[in-house]
């Protein structure tokens, strides 16, 4: 799947991947309205305004990017429900020939750390007798994973990847502003989110697809660039998942360094910036009605603007 996600990157020339994070103040009243008008103020009826939403950005921009990462806590509120929406959104995006990133952020050990792998980027089996069948829960493509417990929490998305052709991207230096609390606390003179990158670079080490790039990716958020840098030197052959840009401030000057010299090596995400675009000055000449325009023109923006400060060097 690495190899998917890096080929499809290379022939659209976008190294972007589209947050579907919705909120309900996101999705447009006509949206919402049409789907409380069918199921009442209910968790139904946000899912169903969620999947519409998702539907409608997935059709705007499926043929520009690469790929699509639905952050599975906005689901998660809603339940059951709400779980359901994520599930026909990754499936309809993969209908649409989309790389699924399934921003799930797992991270256990045993037997739970198997249970998460396995429903996300693998498979379970049900058994009856003689019988034996694998069923697919959420089949994301990617999946995030936090990495704090150590080896014994990744070890079974790493058989998932070997398993399946699935890949996953592991939090080594995040976003937020309070990330430096653990992620760079010395260890005798090293940071952590360093001793993370190199544990990166042992598990993936077996895991090099045929575009040179690890199943097993990093998130490097896009906020602390000269950190990007150091990283991209120590983990060469690693796939960079960057959150961070435009609504966290972040642009494509910022982001040069975390790409390779073959202008490969990152994917960056943009969420709100792109799935509410229509909320923005900028593009307020889209209107509610044309939320997924907006989206389109947003990504648009944005490509342009990697292609001009990062991949076109």
């Amino acid at each position: 799947m690495i190899d998917t996600l890096v080929n499809r990157i290379k022939e659209l020339n976008a190294p972007i991947c589209v947050g579907l994070d919705p909120v309900p103040d996101f999705v447009p009243g006509f949206i919402k309205e049409k789907a409380f008008g069918s199921h009442g103020l209910t968790k139904k009826a946000v899912a169903e305004a969620f999947f519409e939403f998702n539907k409608g950005i997935i059709d705007a921009v499926y043929d520009i990017v690469p790929s699509v990462k639905p952050q599975i806590a906005m689901y998660e509120e809603f339940g059951i429900e709400g779980l359901d929406a994520y599930i026909r959104t990754c499936e309809y995006a993969k209908e649409k020939g989309l790389v699924v990133i399934g921003d799930v952020k797992r991270g256990d050990i045993g037997s739970t750390s198997r249970a998460y792998a396995n429903a996300h980027i693998g498979k379970a089996l049900i058994k009856s007798g003689e019988r034996v069948e694998e069923v697919s829960a959420f089949d994301a493509d990617f999946a995030t994973v936090n990495p704090y417990m150590g080896s014994d929490g990744i070890k079974e998305f790493l058989r998932c990847c070997k398993e399946y052709d699935k890949g996953i991207f592991v939090l080594v230096k995040t976003s937020n502003p309070s990330s430096g609390e653990f992620q760079d606390v010395l260890v005798d003179g090293t940071p952590v989110y360093e001793l993370v990158a190199d544990k990166v670079n042992e598990w993936g080490s077996e895991l090099i697809g045929e575009s040179g790039y690890s199943r097993v990716g990093a998130v490097v958020g896009a906020t602390y660039p000269e950190i990007g840098k150091k990283l991209r030197l120590i983990m060469p052959k690693t796939l960079f998942l960057v959150p961070g840009y435009g609504a966290q401030g972040a642009t494509g000057k910022d982001l040069k360094e975390y790409f390779n010299d073959d202008g490969l090596g990152a994917v960056i995400n943009s969420s709100r910036g792109i799935i509410a675009a229509y909320k923005k000055e900028e593009y307020a000449g889209f209107s509610e009605e044309g939320f997924a325009d907006a989206a389109r023109q947003a990504t648009v923006d944005m490509i342009k603007d990697l292609q001009d400060n990062c991949i076109g060097r």
